[in-house]
């Protein structure tokens, strides 16, 4: 079949964080809307990488790594739609490199839609792990739909932090409305 012949797709990352959960309810929303198929990707790498990998006395097998990211791709697409799926035809892939690679490498159409969540952010996390969303928007062939964090979760990071730090924290802010 012919790249033209193909309908149009959805490209969602999932990590099983509350983001990634996020962006692939919006990418589901995006595919029924534009009638496209919805491709749901895991990257997968060894701990550590190929080297630490190989390196390792006793390595787990490649098998069971790329198997235990198929067991979190299912479990992230049954905690965001239950046993009623997308609503949309769909595919799971599991992908063995870097998210962002995986993600841009499955999205290779210019006719593809690529969603992504916000990720987690912190200075540390930020410098260990590189923004996905930014390697997408700075590499990927087709438009990419970045959502931002949920008000939400900028809270709870707030709450969190305060909570590492040891500063005080009262529990009516929390329930003030900041909008």
């Amino acid at each position: 079949m012919s790249e033209e012949e193909r309908g149009p797709r959805v490209v969602a990352g999932v990590s099983g964080s509350p983001g990634s959960l996020a962006a692939l309810r919006r990418a589901a929303a995006e595919a029924r809307r534009g009638g496209a198929e919805l491709l749901v990707v895991i990257a997968w790498e060894p701990p550590g990488g190929d080297f630490a990998h190989r390196s390792a006395l006793s390595p787990l097998p490649m098998a069971t790594l790329r198997l235990d990211a198929g067991r979190r791709l299912l479990a992230a697409l049954d905690t965001a739609f239950g046993d009623t799926g997308p609503g949309v035809p769909h595919q799971g892939l599991v992908v063995r490199g870097t998210p962002g690679r995986a993600l841009v490498e499955t999205a290779d159409r210019a006719d593809d839609l690529l969603v992504v969540g916000p990720g987690c952010r912190g200075t540390l996390r930020r410098w260990l792990f590189p923004s996905v969303a930014r390697y997408c928007l700075a590499h990927a062939v087709c438009p990419v739909l970045a959502l931002p964090p949920s008000p939400l979760s900028r809270e709870l990071a707030s709450v969190h932090r305060r909570i590492r730090l040891g500063l005080p924290l009262d529990a009516r802010e929390l329930t003030e409305d900041r909008s």
